[in-house]
């Protein structure tokens, strides 16, 4: 079957593509409001997408009112924010924070998780999250109805256990989302294939 997006409504686009492009990182974000109010709320329109230096991009939906939701409104407002990678024991925590709290209510208190300060930015990190990336705003982009946040990560938080005796993480699980509404996957089963080269390629044939 095809589906024309121009023929189809809002919602089953995004019942689609969200079922279609799995898995998906979720960017848990602390921010922080003008007034000081941290935000923590999770997106999973979320990626990696340069490493010369790191930046990473994040889509932010509106409101059903249309306004922008708190994280959109914080990020423009100060210029940085937090990525928190979600693992499964903070899964519970996370749904918390996905619901509709007013801007002066912070979910990481609703949801009992405790803040640690940025060393590179003013916006907080959940304490208990495995890896964090501290992001400072390089540009916003309209795109219907989303914002496109473009983000430089300017420090890396990684806990202790995950690195090896060469510095390089291992054994790292973070959880990742899958259809709407609510599936998610664990990132557990994994298996490697090496890159080949095209002289290597060249021999098997």
């Amino acid at each position: 079957m095809q589906f024309d997006p121009s023929r189809q409504s809002k919602a089953d686009n995004y019942n689609l593509i969200t079922s279609l492009v799995v898995p998906r990182p979720i960017a848990w974000i602390t921010s922080l409001s003008k007034a000081g109010v941290p935000n923590l709320a999770p997106f999973s329109y979320f990626n990696v997408v340069g490493s010369d230096p790191p930046y990473v991009v994040v889509s932010i939906g509106q409101r059903s009112s249309g306004e922008p939701k708190d994280t959109a409104r914080n990020i423009q407002d100060t210029g940085v924010f937090v990525v928190n990678l979600v693992t499964e024991e903070l899964l519970a925590a996370m749904n918390i924070s996905a619901a509709d709290f007013p801007a002066e209510e912070s979910e990481a208190t609703a949801a009992g998780l405790d803040l640690s300060p940025g060393i590179h930015v003013t916006a907080p990190r959940l304490a208990a999250a495995q890896a964090s990336l501290e992001c400072r705003l390089h540009q916003v982009l309209p795109l219907g109805s989303n914002q496109l946040v473009i983000a430089e990560v300017v420090l890396f938080h990684v806990a202790d256990q995950l690195l090896d005796p060469q510095q390089h993480v291992a054994d790292f699980s973070p959880i990742g989302r899958l259809g709407s509404p609510s599936l998610y996957c664990r990132t557990s089963d994994r298996f490697e294939v090496p890159r080949l080269s095209h002289a290597q390629w060249r021999q098997q044939t």
